[in-house]
């Protein structure tokens, strides 16, 4: 390691440690954190030369990697089951099926309907920009040139179509306690 990278090192070891720290909340993790930041900073040694503040170059590359490990782990976890040591179930039993249990579209066809009927109850407008947006899925850009209207006008009519069926909805009790979880 050259002198400017120990210098570096010396100066910010204490400061990556604790935002490892405060991002992982746990000191193993911290560690391991740590050391790929380290690792990624001689790796790019050459591009420091070009860096103004090296504290927020620093607190970047931090982020960054903790950002791509939590993504890595987040997309494992999605595929792979935590095993015991053990395994007392079949393999198969533990592929994550993609299918939507009854229950679950049961619940989602329940929570579709009470919507429906409060878009309905909306000012026409406000509906079909609802509709546009959500069930047609056009961009802000489609839907002011189907509506022959500016972006900003969209924005705010999506706004205040949103924010009026929120209220329809909280103010039902009945679809309130449907669309809220218990």
């Amino acid at each position: 390691m050259n002198t400017q990278l120990q210098a570096i090192y010396e100066e910010y070891n204490r400061y990556i440690y604790h935002l490892c720290l405060k991002l992982t909340r746990n000191t193993t993790e911290a560690e391991d954190l740590m050391q790929e930041v380290w690792v990624k900073v001689v790796r790019y040694e050459e591009s420091m030369q070009n860096v103004e503040h090296i504290k927020a170059w620093l607190t970047t590359i931090c982020m960054n990697t903790f950002r791509d490990r939590y993504r890595k782990t987040m997309r494992r976890s999605k595929y792979v089951a935590f095993q015991p040591e053990t395994l007392e179930v079949p393999i198969l039993d533990l592929v994550p099926n993609q299918e939507i249990s009854t229950e679950d579209q049961v619940e989602k066809d329940m929570i579709r309907s009470v919507v429906q009927e409060k878009m309905k109850q909306l000012d026409g407008i406000y509906q079909k920009t609802l509709w546009y947006f959500y069930i047609e899925q056009y961009s802000l850009i489609e839907i002011s040139n189907v509506m022959k209207v500016s972006i900003g006008t969209v924005k705010s009519r999506l706004f205040r179509a949103k924010a009026r069926l929120k209220e329809m909805l909280m103010a039902d009790h009945v679809a309130a306690e449907a669309i809220l979880p218990a």
